[in-house]
């Protein structure tokens, strides 16, 4: 498999990841709260490949919204239009670069949120920044962790966002949920590995989770 964009789908998976569920009592709103107020030590997944080091990066940050439901937290993703130039097509997170009038990455992530799924800022409660983390498409990204608290209404910007769900925070908080794949793409990136989780139907790939695989351990640790 040669092209930029590829199908994650039909890749054979290399392996299943390692790593015992978080017990459910970690994954309450003032677990949360308690764990991002108090850091354990933890080391998160980074890549060391030479190209994400020499290259000019854009600064970028996407909303994690933890939804607060009764019958436990659930993720808010979103699908990219496939009109997109950058991962079109993929889950992700809501987000993008940081603009000028922007202060801090917590302001890009709930700008970010509220112009590609019309969440209201005052439903969100921020926890904290995760460490950045630099995708093979030249962003470095901030994870801003968040609370989202119902009732929210979701209103689509069809020009970004083909759709937006909710998939349990629990499947994620399993480490044997994550596969490990592999492809080779186009533009010198030469064959790279990549975490999949496929849940309800949906397929989490790439960047989101490995985002998603960093937060697993943080709230592990």
């Amino acid at each position: 498999m040669t092209s930029k964009f590829i199908d994650p789908t039909v890749q054979p998976v290399d392996a299943i990841a390692e790593g015992a569920p978080v017990s459910s009592d970690r994954l309450t709103a003032d677990a949360l709260r308690h764990r991002f107020a108090f850091p354990p030590e933890w080391q998160p997944e980074v890549s060391e490949e030479k190209r994400f080091v020499d290259r000019n990066w854009q600064a970028a940050a996407v909303l994690v919204p933890l939804v607060d439901r009764p019958e436990g937290m659930s993720v808010l993703l979103t699908q990219r239009s496939m009109r997109l130039k950058d991962h079109p097509g993929q889950i992700s997170f809501p987000g993008g670069r940081v603009d000028e009038e922007d202060d801090t990455h917590i302001e890009t992530a709930l700008r970010e949120a509220e112009e590609e799924v019309g969440i209201d800022r005052d439903r969100v409660e921020i926890l904290g920044l995760m460490p950045e983390y630099r995708t093979g498409s030249g962003f470095k990204v901030i994870p801003v962790v968040s609370i989202v608290h119902p009732p929210f209404e979701i209103s689509l910007n069809r020009r970004e966002v083909e759709d937006a769900f909710e998939l349990p925070f629990s499947f994620f908080m399993n480490g044997t949920n994550y596969q490990i794949r592999s492809a080779y793409f186009s533009n010198a990136l030469g064959r790279r590995w990549f975490y999949t989780i496929p849940c309800n139907g949906r397929f989490v790939w790439g960047a989101t989770a490995a985002m998603l695989r960093n937060l697993y351990h943080f709230i592990r640790a």
